[in-house]
C-alpha cells in the first residue's frame, strides 16, 4: 500500500512538472505575431524599453537596406520589408518602409525616431530603440509608443564605392521588430 502510494505521488508530481514546464514553453497570448515577451538584449541594454511599456506584437521583417551612391559615400536611403506574424510565420502582417514607418495590411500604421543605437554584430546593422512619433489606426500599430529592431542579419551599406554617382545598392537583411504599448 506504501509503495503504490508513492508510486501515485511520483506520478502526480511528474504530471504537475509536466504542466509547469509547458507554461514556460508557451506563454498565455503568444500566439504568432503577439508574443507579449520582450527581446533578451544581452549587452544591448541601453535599448531597454521605459518602465510601464510592454510588447503589444512582434513581427519578423525580410527585405533590404536601400543605399544611394553620392559620389564618395554611401548614403542610407530607407528601408523595404515584409513584415510577417513571426520568425517562422507565412502570415504577411504589413510592410516597412522610408520614415521609418511600419503599415499594417489594415491600415494602421506608426512612425519612429531613433533614440538609441547597439551594433552587437559588427556584420549587420545596428540595432535600434526607436521612440513613436506619429501612429493611427485603428489595428496592430495604432498607439504604439516605442519599436526595437533586434537579431538583425545582413544590411549593411557596401564596401566598395559605386560605379556612378547615383548608383542604388539594395542589400538584404531580416530583423525582429517588437511594438509596444503604454501598460494600463
Amino acid at each position: 500500500m506504501v509503495v503504490l502510494m508513492g508510486r501515485r505521488a511520483i506520478k502526480w508530481a511528474m504530471l504537475a512538472l509536466i504542466v509547469f514546464e509547458v507554461g514556460f514553453v508557451v506563454p498565455a497570448g503568444a500566439e504568432p505575431g503577439n508574443d507579449n515577451r520582450a527581446p533578451a538584449l544581452g549587452d544591448c541594454q541601453k535599448l531597454q524599453v521605459p518602465a510601464g511599456h510592454k510588447v503589444a506584437f512582434y513581427a519578423h521583417a525580410e527585405g533590404v537596406q536601400i543605399y544611394g551612391w553620392n559620389g564618395t559615400a554611401w548614403v542610407f536611403v530607407g528601408p523595404e520589408a515584409v513584415l510577417y506574424a513571426g520568425a517562422e510565420a507565412n502570415d504577411v502582417v504589413g510592410i516597412h518602409y522610408v520614415g521609418p514607418t511600419w503599415e499594417s495590411n489594415s491600415g494602421s500604421y506608426v512612425v519612429g525616431s531613433v533614440l538609441e543605437r547597439c551594433t552587437p554584430n559588427p556584420a549587420a546593422i545596428p540595432w535600434l530603440l526607436l521612440k513613436a512619433v506619429h501612429s493611427g489606426g485603428p489595428g496592430i500599430f495604432d498607439a504604439v509608443t516605442h519599436i526595437q529592431r533586434v537579431n538583425t542579419v545582413g544590411g549593411l551599406a557596401p564596401t566598395e564605392p559605386g560605379d556612378f554617382q547615383g548608383a542604388v545598392a539594395r542589400v538584404p537583411y531580416t530583423a525582429d521588430y517588437f511594438f509596444y504599448r503604454k501598460h494600463q
